[in-house]
């Protein structure tokens, strides 16, 4: 390899550029998570334009989200290949041409693919790089800045809620979703923010690893070559053996895989997975339970507007707390009260009977739903550490895409199967509450666990370092024992003597 003029990686600016690095991942985790809850307010209307049911028409968000969290792991090896700026870029120029697309869909299942698919993994491009950028930007202030770009969410879910409603009463759902389309291409103007981190250490690592392959081809070619020919078997084995074993090493360098070795990683994705069944179906189908019970279109939508602003008010809120030196150190309880927090939300929701009772209800679901998103990448990178960040979250996506993608069908189901809509605010909020549990339980064995683990490793550095000390002690000693001086001279004249007798001199 070169001589190490490459230099050391900088460490985290904690600000500076970092700044706007978190307004473009503000806007583009804010399409990201808002896009999906949006779109609900044209569900009543193409159900009717379509002739379709609850859970057929829930199949779009569903979909949607599904890919969104199931191409995580595509979207962190175009990062760690290409880097965050041109994959976000990318994903908002599949996203409007997605959304374009679907203007004019004739089936429900040609809507299935164009917002479900195309725009989902153009949203998946938008979600990933994001998040994984702040962390190379932020160390020290890390919760404060996921905070603020987690609020995008909140802040889009309360401009698009009005705004899809505006532009279905003018221009209608195919209309509307053109309009859409064009809107979302400012995912692009987002991307262009992500200016690359560490450009120079990382080309001059990479040129190395690629020299350092290329010199290592061409001394087994020139091996091969000397060799006579019954040996050529053997050394093509030997190569397809060594193509076989870069092909592993190249996956295991985008995706560790290693990380289900990890115990706090997979508590994080147990809970996770078992959360994401009932998180994402309420928000679904707030609005049309709202229109089900006799509320006009506006009011209806303004419910989601009014989640959206006590959402957007909670997640700065909660990564303030959560940077403090109370919480931080214990991060994951706080994580795990706040899943709690909102599956009790779904419970009591059924009790709301009118229009005063729904904002009520979402008023408490947008604080509890804010607390939950402010932390949810904070809470995973605490326990994996910055360096396993993009893997760890390319493999919890994909692992949660499974709930995500059944949660607001099986809700629709219940809706279709009872009539009523308390069985599925019902069902989401066992779940979550379920969850909520399991993670605090877990969590509380897993700082315990850490916590022996590390009193035994300090017990054993305590130890060797003993042991040293003593085998110091015991060679000073001796040091001092065999040194030269007059008051030892009889005692060396007798051991001489002694020495001869043995040997029979």
């Amino acid at each position: 390899p070169p001589p190490a003029s490459t230099g050391q990686a900088p460490g985290p600016p904690d600000g500076g550029w970092g700044w706007a690095v978190v307004f473009g991942a503000f806007v583009s985790i804010g399409f990201a998570y808002a896009f999906p809850k949006g779109l609900a307010i044209f569900f009543k209307e193409i159900q009717d334009f379509f002739g379709t049911s609850y859970s057929e028409i829930a199949w779009v968000s569903s979909i949607m989200l599904a890919t969104t969290y199931g191409a995580g792991p595509i979207s962190s090896i175009l990062v760690n290949r290409y880097g965050s700026r041109p994959v976000v870029m990318f994903g908002g120029l599949l996203c409007g041409i997605g959304m374009v697309s679907a203007a004019f869909c004739t089936s429900i299942l040609q809507l299935y693919i164009c917002v479900g698919f195309i725009t989902g993994f153009g949203l998946a491009l938008n979600l990933q790089p994001s998040v994984i950028i702040i962390g190379k930007y932020f160390l020290k202030r890390r919760p404060i800045a996921n905070g603020l770009a987690m609020a995008g969410s909140p802040v889009m879910l309360c401009t698009l809620a009005p705004l899809n409603q505006f532009l279905f009463d003018n221009f209608g759902w195919r209309g509307s979703f053109l309009i859409l389309g064009a809107i979302l291409l400012n995912c692009c103007v987002a991307g262009a923010l992500f200016r690359p981190i560490e450009t120079a250490t990382a080309s001059g690592k990479s040129q190395a690893i690629e020299e350092g392959k290329d010199a290592l081809k061409e001394q087994v070619t020139k091996d091969a070559m000397e060799m006579s020919s019954p040996m050529n078997a053997p050394v093509g084995t030997k190569t397809e053996e060594e193509g076989e074993r870069d092909c592993c090493e190249k996956i295991n360098q985008y995706l560790d895989f290693s990380l289900f070795k990890h115990r706090g990683f997979l508590i994080y994705l147990i809970g996770n997975v078992l959360m994401f069944l009932g998180f994402f179906a309420p928000i679904v189908f707030l609005a049309p339970y709202a229109k089900h019970i006799g509320i006009d279109e506006y009011s209806a939508a303004f419910l989601l507007s009014i989640l959206a602003i006590v959402d957007m008010i909670a997640r700065p809120t909660t990564g303030i707390i959560a940077n403090s030196k109370w919480v931080r150190p214990r991060i994951q309880y706080f994580f795990s009260f706040s899943i709690a927090f909102n599956g009790a939300c779904h419970l009591l929701c059924p009790l709301a009977s009118g229009y005063t009772g729904l904002v009520v209800y979402s008023i408490f679901f947008g604080l509890a739903f804010g607390m939950v998103c402010a932390m949810l990448f904070e809470t995973l990178m605490d326990l994996v550490g910055a360096a396993r960040f993009t893997s760890a979250v390319g493999l919890v996506t994909i692992a949660e895409c499974c709930t995500i993608l059944l949660g607001p069908p099986i809700g629709g189901t219940l809706i279709d199967t009872f009539g009523d809509y308390k069985y599925m605010f019902i069902k989401c909020g066992a779940v979550m509450f379920l969850a909520g549990t399991f993670l605090f339980i877990m969590n509380y064995y897993n700082y315990r666990m850490l916590a022996k683990e590390e009193k035994e490793r300090k017990a054993k550095e305590e130890g060797s370092k003993s042991v040293r000390t003593e085998n110091e002690g015991r060679s000073n000693w001796n040091k001092e024992t065999i040194q030269d001086g007059p008051e030892l001279e009889p005692l060396k004249d007798e051991q001489e003597g002694l020495k001869k007798e043995v040997n029979g001199t």
